[in-house]
């Protein structure tokens, strides 16, 4: 199974998918099995990553009011009044148990976590082992960032469930076929006619008209008288 939880959103949609091979199908509803004492709901925040101090004195100091108003808007409960009623014990309690399942179905331990709603020494150290595995600081904390990662891998893992601890192979790299590449059909370009010019005709003189030669008048010598 796998949930998006976190104290930052105020939109948060509590949408959980469960699958049947990997865990039991009513572990979204589950109730408290026992109601919390002080100490064991401080630690149930703490380790969901809200800033609390693990004594088991009443739930009713500024620091602890605080935690619990950020847990309630997040996830919606109302009214967000910064005490841990029953209703909002109920539902860490479930948080608790789906993120049991999912550490149970990344790990793969021979002795599963109890789905048990409390965050004691198991789940924490169960915690650091997950975020050892997936190469992230070792805090024990399971906060909304490590959340959002387990649920990632207990989708990848939830179609290969096993009763084993499986050592991660390291993938080989899968050669990249490449395409072959066909040599383009270069297109022979077809020349442009170079154009003659044609040459201008030379142009036929005209003859000039030849000027007609003046009759000479030859005088007629007069009569002598």
């Amino acid at each position: 199974m796998w949930c998006g939880f976190g104290k930052s959103s105020i939109s948060i949609a509590v949408v959980c998918l469960i699958t049947a091979s990997v865990v039991i199908s009513d572990t979204a509803t589950a109730a408290r099995q026992r109601n919390y004492s002080p100490q064991q709901f401080r630690a149930v925040l703490r380790g969901l990553g809200y800033s609390v101090d693990l004594t088991n004195t009443p739930l009713t100091d500024a620091k602890t009011k605080k935690a619990i108003r950020e847990f309630q808007t997040g996830y919606k409960l109302t009214p967000a009044d910064g005490v841990a009623g029953p209703k909002t014990q109920d539902f860490a309690a479930s948080i608790i148990q789906i993120l049991q399942a999912n550490l149970n179905a990344v790990l793969k331990s021979k002795t599963p976590l109890p789905r048990d709603q409390f965050y004691g020494k198991r789940t924490e150290a169960a915690v650091k082992e997950a975020q050892k595995k997936l190469q992230l600081q070792e805090t024990g904390i399971a906060d909304l960032a490590f959340r959002q990662r387990l649920n990632e891998e207990a989708k990848t893992s939830a179609g290969q469930p096993s009763t084993e601890p499986t050592p991660v192979p390291t993938p080989s790299p899968t050669p990249t076929t490449r395409p072959t590449i066909k040599p383009r059909t270069r297109t022979t370009p077809t020349p442009t006619p170079t154009v003659t010019p044609t040459s201008s005709p030379e142009a036929t003189p005209t003859p000039s008209p030849e000027a007609t030669p003046t009759p000479t008048v030859t005088p007629t010598a007069s009569p002598t008288p």
